[in-house]
């Protein structure tokens, strides 16, 4: 492993200064020189706000960004990360954060995936129709630490006062706005700068992929021996059947391509019958 990353040069594709919370994980424990370019901008991919519509699902996005960033750079080695909010995927009324972080070693012909979901986010929106009401939104959006976005309504695509972090700006873009259109809506800005939260949840999906990475195949001592299939099939404790919930794992690794199963990788042998769709359709 040590000699396919150490002391390699990586670039971080992010123009929202990501490298705060992954380079020293990278140097620290990968032994990698980490570098950021100026001339990367990665809203061409997608904005939250929605100016540019993002076309491409996450873990695309993010090998889009590492491909321009090391074409930008003339590294072969790079890293991104790409977030995405919204109702979390199994506990249906919590917003979550989930976030991709892939790392791409052109000269190895290698990627590296994680992904990191947490419901600790403050992403949220509302229209607000007085000053008061957007005072009640900041406080409720942990703003002043975190930043935030105002325009005329949820889709406006012009007039947006992104990055907001103090009262003076946040007042004068409230007071701009209601006095050219008569709405203002209120949502956080997402961007990694404005939140420190979600720079938190991308430091962990960080540490995943370092994990990953260390984990050397059996066979072959190459770097990133992991999941790659989750298989269903957990029998249930009441009926014995065969449940939705994971019975085995599957592990590859990529450079040699050997795989190994590793049965109820979460220390359970029987499933609860509440998760049964026999016991409890």
């Amino acid at each position: 492993m040590d000699s396919l990353l150490k002391g390699r040069k990586i670039i971080i594709a992010t123009k929202h200064q990501k490298e705060q919370v992954v380079a020293p994980l990278l140097n620290n424990e990968l032994g990698l020189d980490c570098v950021v370019s100026k001339d990367m901008d990665t809203d061409v991919f997608g904005t939250f706000t929605g100016e540019i519509e993002r076309l491409n699902n996450p873990i695309e996005t993010a090998r889009q960004k590492c491909l321009k960033a090391m074409e930008l750079s003339g590294l072969d080695l790079a890293i991104s990360s790409e977030g995405s909010f919204g109702l979390h995927p199994t506990a249906f009324f919590l917003q979550a954060n989930s976030e991709v972080i892939l790392l791409v070693d052109k000269k190895n012909k290698l990627e590296f995936i994680a992904r990191e979901i947490s419901t600790k986010t403050n992403f949220s929106g509302s229209e607000v129709k007085s000053y008061k009401e957007l005072q009640e939104f900041a406080k409720s959006a942990l703003f002043p630490s975190h930043g935030l976005i105002l325009r005329k309504s949820k889709e406006a695509k012009e007039d947006i006062y992104k990055g907001i972090t103090t009262t003076t700006i946040l007042k004068q873009a409230y007071n701009a706005l209601w006095t050219k259109y008569g709405s203002v809506y209120a949502e956080t800005d997402m961007r990694a700068m404005y939140n420190p939260t979600r720079m938190l949840v991308i430091k962990r999906a960080v540490e995943k992929l370092i994990t990953k990475i260390k984990s050397p195949c059996p066979t072959c001592n190459g770097p990133g021996f992991s999941v790659t299939e989750a298989k269903p099939g957990l029998k249930c404790e009441n009926c014995g059947s065969p449940t939705r919930s994971t019975l085995l794992h599957i592990l590859s690794c990529q450079s040699c391509g050997y795989t190994e199963e590793k049965l109820h990788p979460h220390g359970r042998f029987l499933e609860d019958p509440m998760y049964c769709d026999i016991c409890n359709p």
